[in-house]
């Protein structure tokens, strides 16, 4: 296991995406860290890639809805250099009409997609930047991109990933530290039974394996993607939703005296 590229930490990783991602950066050559509640998949899946891969797979059995699962993760990041590479891909969803949500649900999606993604970020990025050297991925969504009745809570949190993570993805531009954010649409996992919903919510054609979206994406990051859209036919229709965008803004900013309207 000597011939290691370094070790990579995935959250989430006892499902869907999360595996997806330990399972291809393992044939990659990195070694692991997969980080979940589920104790026993975790173990399995370990198993198996200690033994497919020929790589070392450590364990670390977690709740980053709860304070000291958060802190668990942050500490390891902080203070290991062979960590070169994190996936935030942990997340909730707590779907249906915000008025009928529950209100814990809601709280733990918040400190699981924003708090716990944050704090695990930041950590990251620190001590990459120490040795500068490192990437982070950053799960969003292409919900992240406008408002969703009946994912008003997710939607609003998958906005401030990309946000986030595109400030962060600024602030190494001068540096050897990469910050990648995904923004898939629907991915066929477990994310919507976890979030209760037991129908389809969008037609099959739709949907991509875990599989497709995690090779799709380290592909992206080879070609320097730094925003990454699995489906995407153009990448130019990326560059003009960004200078609209950017228009938009500078006409917002342009003066602090109220638009005439409101007179």
């Amino acid at each position: 296991m000597s011939d290691s590229i370094g070790t990579a930490v995935v959250t989430g990783a006892s499902s869907g995406i999360g595996v997806a991602y330990a399972e291809q950066l393992a044939r990659r050559g990195h070694d692991l860290v997969l980080v979940a509640r589920r104790k026993d998949r975790l173990d399995a899946l370990a198993a198996r890639l200690s033994k497919v891969a020929s790589r070392k797979v450590e364990v670390l059995v977690t709740d980053l809805a709860k304070p000291e699962g958060i802190r668990s993760v942050e500490t390891l990041l902080s203070e290991r250099d062979d960590i070169d590479l994190l996936v935030n891909n942990a997340g909730l969803g707590a779907l249906g009409p915000a008025a009928a949500a529950n209100a814990d649900a809601v709280e733990s999606l918040v400190l699981v997609n924003v708090l716990a993604l944050t704090r695990l970020s930041l950590a990251a990025v620190r001590n990459f930047q120490k040795r500068n050297r490192g990437t982070l991925i950053n799960i969003a969504s292409v919900i992240a991109l406008g408002p969703a009745p009946g994912a008003a809570a997710y939607s609003g949190s998958k906005a401030y990933v990309l946000n986030f993570s595109r400030s962060l993805e600024m602030e190494c531009a001068n540096t050897a530290v990469s910050v990648q954010t995904i923004l898939p649409g629907p991915v066929h996992s477990e994310f919507f039974e976890q979030s209760g919903v037991t129908k389809p919510m969008f037609p099959e054609h739709l949907y991509m394996t875990a599989d497709q979206l995690v090779a799709t994406s380290l592909k992206g990051l080879e070609l320097k993607e730094s925003v990454c859209f699995p489906t995407l036919p153009e990448l130019d229709q990326w560059g003009e939703y960004e200078s609209a965008r950017k228009k938009f803004a500078k006409s917002i900013v342009t003066t602090g005296i109220p638009a005439q309207r409101y007179a």
